[in-house]
């Protein structure tokens, strides 16, 4: 009898083994994804290399901007938020690493019964007071026959690798706000140099027309005239002043410091890599850290899918107890009190509320709005590579139209000087050439922060910034 226990014990324990084969959970595949007109482009290259796998240490120049966005991968908030999101997902990585392995329990009590029921199971063998001491321990191990643990580790790793492919997500974000940011602070510096040159030249303007004015060659309509031009540009270079300041302040909350004035460089030194090859667009699955997000989603959503189809099917345990048991303290630390229990078991669900199949429909539907979103993420990376290469080629084509327009208006304003001075042009023809010509200035400044921003726009669209 003995040995035909052990024996049912034994092809208990070997039954896990032998149904390890008939695995229900699936294996992903990546779903199929239409990438081949993905970008609105016929500026393809023929080759894989893409502008994103350049280093922003070697796509910006500036010495002063690599430093900031150094400190600001360092110091900026939301990247710190990001990396305690990482270690969170490293904990739940370590408890699915540990669901292959037994659970042990310890146990100890001491119990004294008063009083037994005569009529209950040991009511006549008990009639007296009597205590109890116990010390135990029960090893406990699930057989993970249709591969829910192994679902369960699947899915945790994915949300780690969403974690991490959200933090490189912020970085690339950080890298492009922080860049974008600084040339506007160039910007906003030459807007204001230019400006400031303006109110000086037409302070002079002021004084001069005031002076023919006493001296009868001039009218009161000039003067004022020009002396609102005047006003026009000192308003001006308040309202650049003021976007500087908050410019400025919106850098350093992007590098996690306290508002402060940042040293610079001048936006005529600026240059950036222009050899921008986008690359096959299939290579936005490993380089856009969001589209990368978004599949590990799909993954973990996919994964837990599994888990709760495995909920249909039956679970396997095994479990063994042993210990000491006495009912003198002074016996308990005894040969003869040790005990030991095996126990196979076996669990099916049959009525539960419908709460399996509920869980499962509705595993199903978030793995089908995670498949949603996966596809709505790469359609909006391609548009953004789109976006950004189109503004970018515009931005390069207006700069020549905008440099003719400056040098053209320049020159009106000259000649309007001098036919002013023959009598052939009102002073008003004079003060709206004027205009025109500081309006065409500051339009060409942000034409070159427009190429800038375009550019950078790119190489964040491609997935660069994070390596």
């Amino acid at each position: 009898m003995k040995k035909l226990a052990i024996n049912k014990f034994l092809l208990v324990a070997m039954l896990p083994l032998l149904l390890q084969s008939c695995f229900v959970a699936k294996n992903y595949e990546r779903p199929a994804v239409e990438t081949e007109n993905l970008y609105r482009t016929d500026q393809l290259p023929q080759d894989s290399v893409s502008f994103a796998s350049i280093s922003y240490k070697d796509l910006f120049t500036d010495s002063y901007l690599k430093t900031y966005i150094e400190r600001g991968l360092t110091n900026n908030l939301d990247i710190r938020i990001a990396l305690e999101n990482i270690s969170a997902a490293e904990a739940y990585v370590k408890q699915g690493k540990a669901g292959y392995l037994p659970t042990l329990n310890g146990a100890a009590s001491a119990t004294r019964t008063a009083r037994t029921s005569e009529n209950g199971q040991f009511g006549s063998i008990f009639s007296q007071p009597y205590n109890q001491f116990e010390a135990s321990g029960t090893l406990s191990w699930e057989a993970d026959i249709w591969g829910k643990i192994r679902s369960t580790k699947r899915a945790s790793d994915a949300s780690y690798l969403q974690t991490v492919a959200a933090h490189q997500a912020v970085k690339t974000d950080l890298v492009a706000q922080i860049a974008n940011t600084y040339y506007t602070l160039l910007a906003l510096d030459e807007q204001i140099s230019v400006t400031e040159q303006t109110i000086e030249n037409r302070t002079k303007s002021l004084e001069t027309i005031s002076a023919l004015k006493e001296a009868g060659q001039a009218n009161q309509v000039g003067v004022d005239q020009t002396a609102a031009q005047l006003y026009s540009a000192q308003s001006q270079l308040l309202d650049l002043k003021n976007s500087l300041f908050k410019t400025e302040t919106a850098l350093s909350i992007l590098l996690g410091e306290r508002p402060q004035s940042y040293a610079r460089g001048k936006l005529n030194e600026q240059t950036l890599v222009n050899d921008m090859k986008l690359g096959v667009p299939a290579l936005l699955l490993r380089n856009r850290p969001d589209v990368m997000q978004a599949e590990y989603g799909l993954v973990n959503n996919f994964e837990l899918t599994n888990v709760a189809r495995s909920n249909f099917y039956p679970s396997i345990t095994l479990s063994a107890q042993g210990g000491l048991q006495s009912l003198e303290l002074d016996n308990w630390i005894d040969s003869s009190s040790l005990f030991a229990n095996l126990i196979g078991g076996l669990t099916q669900p049959i009525f539960n509320g419908r709460k399996i199949r509920t869980a499962y429909e509705v595993a199903q539907a978030q793995q089908e709005q995670a498949l949603l979103n996966f596809k709505k993420t790469l359609l909006t990376a391609g548009k953004e590579v789109s976006d950004a290469l189109y503004d970018y080629n515009t931005a390069v084509e207006k700069e020549a139209y905008v440099t003719k327009q400056v040098v053209a208006l320049k020159r009106a304003e000259t000649n309007s000087e001098e036919l002013l001075n023959s009598g052939y042009l009102t002073y008003l023809d004079l003060l709206t050439a004027r205009e025109n010509s500081l309006n065409a200035e500051l339009n060409l400044i942000n034409n070159k922060l427009g190429q800038l921003s375009s550019t950078i726009a790119l190489y964040r669209s491609l997935g660069g910034g994070w390596h």
